[in-house]
């Protein structure tokens, strides 16, 4: 379709109506007219031949030893050379390149994704990360040649229990969803050592919770029941006391809720889970909010999960690697998965004083846990001790902030949130009006209701600005949601952008509620058949076409 053909773009979208600054680089002359096309297959600049790399010739002592191996069965090998692209090194870095800038990114614009947390990740914790005696650590070196690796396990270990006010605290699980897994397992474990394995078969779960927290539930082999939330937005007491029961494993609450609210009747739930002798689960995946203001294993809790990305400063999205250590109480440490990184020799009080200083400890000795020293672990999770290079990032962004620093993420998250609360009130609805904490929720119902113009719409619209739109239509329990979530690296000017942008969009639904409904016009692409994208994904590439 040619750019003159789509709608034009609002008044307010950056300059020669592109929203990244890619330029012409998208653009292409074609029978007269400029077409904004999206980056070719690599296919396209295949070319017999042609190639990205070339190989070593192996030497004679090579060749001899691999004369020597046995071959692979017939079975194993191909029948023909793979399909590849052959391109040359500059075509292929070109080619990524250029992918890589069609995608938005925390690096290139406001990210307000609400739950996600896309927050900014301070380049010093890449450049921890990358240190030569670190990222060439491998977990199979023996422990006398790991020292330094396993020093900041133990120590990140150490952090992660202080801030959470856990008793123990292991960094094995990959991910946020996997250290759920971790601490439902743990909880099935502890039910089972009190011969109560088979009696204890639900997990309660808040209507305001992440959607990870039933699939996980589920996957431990639970039946979920859904607690609803009050008029406040926190969970029903009432109906949560009602659920309770005998059969009850557990209660996973997310706290704050994916509200933005903080669970004001937090005592009075763990206490009633606990009288029914089940256990008490915090999805710590907002822990962002409430950093060095509340502790979960103060409240009670058994167990929770930590969002390094989301609080702690690594990598989010991509398809990982990630990273999601789960703390306990003391009576779920013993099931808590192995090895344990331990400080083997030396005072922790020690290492932790001079570690702070910035100094080694003469004669300290750190190890992992020997197979089988807990009975009751559930076993491993995954392979080793979990993703190192996040938990470094992790330990650098810790470090680099200290304690008043942590209190300052929350402060500044928190007023982000409740500024962007404050400001759009007036051309937004707000279905719980109250303090938030690290993000906050909208309705576009009047939008809707009024002009036809849904919460879609406005996101759509959202991108033509430059910015990533929110999260939509979740959390479920509000019609048309729009969550937002600003983060504590966004400064004012970029906030009161934002606002500006979604104040526009307002007056726009009133006044041309057409132009919203074609958004985006400033993308590579238009709006985009997402639903077929989803459930029809076209992924392969037909050779016969090429």
């Amino acid at each position: 379709m040619s750019v003159t053909e789509r709608p034009a773009p609002p008044a307010g979208a950056p300059p020669d109506g592109d929203a990244s600054g890619r330029g012409a680089a998208f653009s292409s002359l074609v029978g007269g007219d400029e077409l904004r096309v999206v980056q070719p297959l690599i296919f396209a600049s295949s070319r017999p031949g042609r190639r990205d790399v070339r190989f070593p010739k192996p030497s004679e002592a090579a060749q001899a030893a691999a004369a020597s191996q046995p071959e692979l069965p017939a079975e194993a090998l191909r029948t023909a050379a793979a399909r590849l692209p052959e391109v040359s090194e500059l075509d292929l870095l070109r080619h990524f390149n250029r992918l890589s800038h069609l995608n938005h990114a925390i690096d290139l614009g406001f990210y307000p994704l609400g739950s996600c947390t896309m927050k900014y990740n301070p380049k010093v914790n890449e450049w921890a990360a990358r240190l030569p005696g670190l990222s060439e650590s491998h977990p199979l070196d023996p422990p006398e040649l790991s020292q330094g690796s396993l020093e900041i396990q133990w120590l990140l270990a150490e952090l992660l229990r202080e801030i959470s006010g856990m008793a123990a605290v292991s960094l094995q699980p990959a991910a946020g969803a996997q250290g759920e897994l971790t601490g439902l397992l743990m909880a099935r474990a502890y039910h089972r050592s009190r011969g109560e394995g088979e009696q204890r078969t639900t997990v309660l779960v808040p209507d305001s919770s992440h959607g990870t927290n039933p699939a996980t539930a589920t996957m431990v082999g639970y039946r979920t029941i859904t607690i609803p939330s009050n008029e406040r937005g926190g969970i029903d007491l009432a109906a949560l006391r009602d659920a309770l029961g005998p059969d009850t494993a557990a209660l996973m609450i997310t706290n704050p809720s994916t509200l933005g609210i903080f669970e004001d009747q937090i005592d009075q739930v763990v206490a009633a889970v606990h009288e029914a002798g089940a256990i008490a689960y915090m999805d710590g995946a907002n822990l962002n909010a409430i950093l060095g203001r509340f502790r979960a294993g103060d409240a009670g809790f058994d167990v929770m999960h930590f969002n390094l990305h989301k609080t702690f400063s690594t990598p989010h999205g991509g398809g990982g690697p990630g990273a999601g250590p789960v703390g306990v109480s003391e009576r779920l440490a013993p099931f808590l998965p192995e090895p344990l990184t331990l400080l083997a020799e030396g005072s922790p009080e020690e290492v932790k004083r001079n570690a702070w200083a910035g100094r080694t400890t003469p004669g300290a000795r750190f190890g992992l846990e020997a197979d089988g020293t807990r009975a009751q672990s559930i076993g491993k999770i995954r392979a080793f001790a979990g993703n190192f290079g996040m938990h470094l990032r992790a330990y650098t962004y810790i470090r680099s902030n200290g304690d008043a620093g942590l209190r300052e993420v929350s402060d500044d998250a928190v007023l982000a949130a409740n500024y962007l609360r404050v400001r759009l009130t007036d051309a937004y609805d707000l279905p719980y009006d109250r303090i938030c904490k690290h993000e906050v929720v909208f309705s576009g119902r009047r939008q809707k209701r009024e002009h036809g113009v849904t919460t879609l719409d406005i996101a759509k619209a959202i991108l033509d600005y430059g910015i990533h739109p929110p999260t939509i239509y979740f959390p479920l329990i509000v019609e048309e949601a729009l969550m937002i979530e600003p983060t504590e690296t966004e400064s004012l000017e970029t906030l009161d952008r934002f606002v500006a942008v979604m104040h526009e969009i307002a007056e726009r639904a009133t006044r041309d509620p057409a132009a919203l409904r074609a958004a985006p016009t400033t993308t590579p692409v238009g709006r985009l058949d997402e639903a077929s994208a989803a459930r029809r994904p076209d992924l392969r590439h037909d050779f016969r076409t090429s």
